[in-house]
């Protein structure tokens, strides 16, 4: 399959190596690739230059959102969740229609400094701001609950035996999805409901984050366990 991925942060580039590695055909998507490819500084966590990270995984393109859209049968949205709709709208609704849209971004407000509030939050999600400005899309929300080394390997922690979660519309995209989780390892994994359960997903965050804080690390998951 081929699969668009957007954001070259350190959840883009997990998600792209780690599609790649399962024989998918992935391209990256950024405002300015020619920009982004001359990168020799550190991400913001101290993370590798992007112009070292790209040179080990050369399969992998960098193109405009746009262009990556175009390609890509499934489009995986790894942006900075105050970016998401601008990003979406730089590839184009026509680009997004018909096609799987994998959300894993967090609506994160920094506004008032640390830790971050949601925004929005509540009574909406930014996977259905995402869903209602490109109505042809089929988002589906998941993986927003982990880490990046989580998402893409499971097994690293209590052998893979935690719970990961879906939201979306369309049943089809969800089943989509799931086939892709399975394919990363998660065993565990959680169908929420549509579009509007994305609120319950996102609003994970603030708990996961004080967890980040309380525990000093952040490999951790939630793990769901039913009753008999």
């Amino acid at each position: 399959m081929k699969i668009a991925v957007f954001g070259t942060g350190t959840v883009g580039r997990t998600l792209a190596a780690a599609f790649s590695s399962l024989g998918h055909e992935v391209v990256m998507g950024t405002r300015d690739p020619a920009e982004t490819a001359r990168r020799t500084e550190p991400g913001p966590m101290g993370g590798q230059p992007f112009n070292e990270w790209q040179a080990a995984h050369q399969s992998i393109r960098l193109e405009t959102f746009g262009a990556a859209a175009e390609e890509g049968e499934m489009v995986v949205n790894a942006t900075n969740g105050a970016a998401s709709l601008a990003a979406l709208a730089a590839a184009g609704g026509a680009n997004l229609a018909g096609k799987v849209l994998l959300d894993v971004s967090n609506p994160l407000d920094f506004s008032q400094g640390m830790p971050p509030v949601l925004n929005p939050v509540n009574t909406e999600s930014l996977g259905e701001r995402i869903q209602r400005a490109f109505p042809d899309a089929r988002v589906v929300k998941t993986l927003n609950t982990m880490n990046a080394g989580l998402m893409v390997d499971p097994g690293r922690l209590a052998d893979g035996d935690h719970s990961v979660f879906v939201s979306g519309d369309d049943n089809e995209a969800k089943a989509q999805v799931t086939g892709l989780l399975q394919a990363l390892g998660h065993r565990d994994i959680i169908d929420l409901g549509d579009i509007t359960s994305a609120r319950g997903a996102e609003m994970v965050l603030p708990l996961w984050l004080r967890l980040f804080g309380a525990l000093g690390t952040p490999d951790f998951n939630f793990k769901v366990v039913r009753g008999g």
